[in-house]
């Protein structure tokens, strides 16, 4: 085994590794959706999604694309780099099916 980690490979566990940016990448999976929408269909403040949100445009990941209506619409969507993750995102999903157990709910005092 290589002795130092491959510079890409810690970049990209960095980004993929930051809070909720699986989520909403997995969330992006499925479409198109607006910030409430993906919002909604997680526990994330606005706050924190607008920043991952800027993080994974910034990276190339995510597509920010704005409507000229009234009111103005804003979608989010994956480009080309962003939906390269979903074998991956698959693999995690699989992987988390056989190998990750979630605590049974401790009972009340």
């Amino acid at each position: 085994m290589n002795k130092y980690i491959c510079p890409k490979f810690e970049k990209a566990m960095n980004i993929l590794g930051q809070r909720w940016t699986g989520l909403i990448i997995s969330q992006l999976l499925e479409g198109p959706q607006r910030f409430c929408t993906v919002e909604s269909a997680m526990p994330i403040s606005a706050r924190v999604l607008s920043e991952r949100l800027k993080d994974l445009e910034k990276e190339g990941i995510v597509k920010r694309q704005v409507y000229p209506e009234t009111p103005v619409r804003i979608e989010y969507s994956l480009t080309e780099k962003g939906m390269a993750l979903q074998p991956i995102m698959n693999e995690i999903s699989k992987w988390a099916e056989e190998w990750v157990e979630i605590p049974a709910e401790q009972p009340e005092k």
